[in-house]
């Protein structure tokens, strides 16, 4: 019972130093107004390479276009879910990367309505006063339009939590993720053709964690505490984040696609290509949930595997051995290996007792999920034990006997080449005598746990994709 509480204690404080960040800053007082927060993105955006020559740019209305309306458990809000100063952050993103030159065109009317208030101010006021008084100069005129929009809201994509509680101590942390999508398109003014379209998406995470403390310290003396907190990201600077970074793509396909160019030349542009080329393809192999992504680009397989067999025999003792085996896998679909194995086992039971076998087995394995990164998998199929004793009086009087094994594993991709496994089989023999002894009605079987280690090669003629679900 001791145990069990410490272990409850510990996943409380646990719970509470995770974000210990917002649980030691709580605000007791009030705050005068600051600057604006960064996102990561922002610094990035102005460290970017200057440009040859600023691009004049206009942006009407980059607008909310999901028409969502903030979630409230109780009653009706007409409040949106969405921030409607996306333009407004837009136009700050552009201004920060030194890339554009923004121009007015939200308001635009306000702008003309100004500009008639001056002229007419002039005419009637200053005409006689200073008659060589210089025009109004011309307005700038953008060469791209950036249009777009918030395109989707999708809250409570990803909901969870854990707890535990004992004996009136006990802690639970639940979590949420919304998710966040934006479109940002460069549309030539001088024939109307999109030039780059790119499409950006932003989680948004809120955590709640509490714990509390509800017990009798002494006859009639009740002990009742309780603490936490809850953090939730801010919309604004998700929105932020996602709009500057959907900038940065603009300006990096735009070098791409030989729109612009660097100040530095074409160094500098194969620099930011190559850097933004590698984290786009980490990202387009990244599914929903952060799901990694590898592609099955391999038919054949090698393996390598240590093993712990545990015999569950007559004795009544049991002890894990020890094993170690190799393997070959063929890829006959993107789901399905046809895999072939060896192993030598040594397998240990009664007090110091041992059987040393060779088994070979023939598997059919299923993969769940074959792109991820990690990926469980069940197997099953048969094979065959051997004697693998020096000494003939201790021989099996079976031998060879068959088996029938299944088993699960898990799958880790190192890379698209490598990969580690880990493994639980069960194998049924077809004796009763893997341990000598032969009492009772069941035959011998035995557990397999392992890790290996995997080797692919021989290229598909025809690589498969890796974006699945």
């Amino acid at each position: 019972m001791t145990f069990i509480k410490n272990a409850i204690i510990t996943l409380i404080l646990g719970l509470i130093f995770s974000g210990c960040a917002a649980y030691f800053n709580q605000p007791v007082k009030q705050k005068n107004a600051r600057i604006g927060e960064l996102t990561p993105r922002s610094e990035i955006l102005k460290d970017l390479p200057l440009p040859q020559e600023p691009v004049v740019v206009g942006v009407y209305n980059f607008k909310d276009q999901t028409g969502q309306y903030k979630g409230v458990d109780v009653g009706n809000t007409f409040s949106t879910a969405i921030p409607q100063g996306a333009t407004a952050i837009l136009l700050k993103a552009l201004e920060d990367s030194k890339w554009f030159t923004p121009i007015e065109r939200e308001n635009f009317a306000n702008l003309l309505n100004e500009r008639n208030i001056i002229r007419t101010t002039r005419s009637d006021y200053l005409k006689n006063n200073q008659p060589n008084q210089p025009n109004l100069p011309p307005l700038l005129y953008a060469g791209i339009l950036l249009e777009g929009g918030v395109v989707s809201y999708d809250s409570n994509i990803l909901t969870g939590g854990m707890g535990a509680r004992y004996f009136g101590v006990g802690g639970s942390t639940q979590y949420r993720e919304d998710r966040i999508t934006v479109y940002l398109r460069a549309v030539s003014t001088s024939n109307g053709r999109i030039l780059k379209t790119v499409y950006i998406s932003k989680t948004i995470l809120s955590q709640a964690v509490n714990a509390s403390l509800f017990r009798y310290v002494s006859f009639q003396r009740l002990m009742e505490a309780e603490t936490g907190f809850t953090k939730n990201e801010p919309i604004q600077l998700a929105l932020k984040d996602a709009i500057e970074m959907a900038v940065e793509a603009l300006i990096i396909e735009g070098i791409e696609a030989n729109l612009w160019s660097t100040k530095e030349g074409e160094e500098t542009n194969q620099a930011l290509l190559e850097a933004y080329r590698k984290e786009k393809e980490e990202d387009e192999a990244t599914l929903l949930y952060d799901r990694k992504q590898v592609p099955r680009d391999y038919r054949n397989k090698l393996s390598v595997k240590g093993s712990l067999p545990l015999l569950m025999g007559d004795y009544s003792k049991k002890r894990f051995g020890y094993g170690y085996g190799f393997g070959y896998s063929k890829s006959i679909s993107d789901y399905i290996d046809i895999s072939a194995a060896g192993e030598m086992l040594s397998l240990e039971f009664g007090n110091s007792s041992s059987n040393k076998i060779f088994t070979t087995s023939l598997n059919a394995d299923l993969y769940f999920l074959p792109y991820d990164v990690l990926s469980p998998y069940v197997y099953a199929g048969g094979g065959i034990i051997l004697d693998a004793n020096k000494s003939y009086e201790v021989k099996s009087k079976q031998d060879p006997t068959f088996k029938v094994q299944f088993g699960v594993g898990v799958l880790y991709a190192i890379s698209d080449q490598i990969g580690i496994k880990f493994f639980a089989e069960n194998n049924f023999s077809f004796t009763d005598e893997l341990d000598y002894v032969t009492r009772g009605k069941w035959n011998d079987f035995y557990y397999n746990f392992g890790i290996g280690i995997n080797y692919n090669f021989g290229k598909r003629k025809i690589k498969s994709s890796n974006n699945h679900n």
